[in-house]
């Protein structure tokens, strides 16, 4: 049995779906919202994702992206977009599957098996904890360990860290931040970047006078390194 989240804003479909989803001995899980079904799947981690693209407050492509930030959970697009392009793109995204619609219950049942089979939980899988020097930053689970220690951090300061660890020795902008982490792509205050870099500073043992692994770069934004790099 199989632990889905169904991420379907059509009542008409979602309603069917899980039926007869559980009555192939699935649990199943449901959202009608691309923010809702963001926060079941960090919450409840799940151990496959089905998506719409056509959601009401967020296309599924962005929240696509979003989900593949911070896990690695499997992902099948369900869409009724069918030209190549468009199935290009969910799988350039990070998709692991696609179905069209209409699709019947029994079509995507073989394809979450499949795609279970050869999730990020079998053999050679690649493991998504970012490692930075002594920092392990783990998306799955959203827990971060310096040397070995955990460090508690809030939402917003693991995914400013993330995006850090993820561009390890790369100078990051702040409008950067602002547009990936915060999602303000048009406008913001660096200040609010700066605040949760002293606390995140603080939650790291460091300072920004005395830096191990958030380096200041002056006008330009902030660089994670592990201590003794230079550059």
């Amino acid at each position: 049995m199989a632990r889905l989240l169904l991420i379907e804003d059509d009542l008409t479909i979602r309603t069917p779906l899980i039926r007869a989803l559980r009555e192939r001995g699935h649990a199943v899980a449901a959202a009608s919202t691309a923010m809702a079904g963001l926060r079941d799947a960090l919450d409840d981690r799940p151990d496959l994702v089905v998506l719409d693209l056509g959601l009401p407050d967020l296309d599924g492509r962005e929240l696509l992206r979003m989900l593949r930030a911070v896990s690695a959970v499997p992902v099948i697009v369900a869409t009724a977009r069918d030209d190549e392009s468009e199935i290009v793109r969910v799988l350039d995204a990070g998709a692991d599957d696609y179905v069209v619609k209409p699709f019947t219950a029994a079509q995507l049942d073989a394809r979450a098996r499949a795609v279970l089979r050869r999730g990020p939980s079998g053999a050679g899988a690649p493991d998504p904890t970012l490692a930075v020097g002594g920092l392990r930053v783990d998306p799955r689970s959203r827990q971060v360990t310096l040397d070995g220690a955990p460090v508690e951090l809030t939402p917003r300061e693991f995914d400013l860290l993330h995006h850090l660890a993820a561009r390890p020795g790369q100078v990051v902008t702040k409008r950067e931040l602002l547009t990936e982490v915060w999602q303000i792509p048009y406008g913001g205050a660096d200040k609010t970047v700066d605040v949760h870099l002293s606390w995140l500073r603080r939650k790291l043992g460091e300072t920004a006078q005395e830096p191990r692994y958030l380096h200041t770069v002056r006008g330009v934004g902030v660089r994670l390194d592990p201590p003794g790099a230079t550059g």
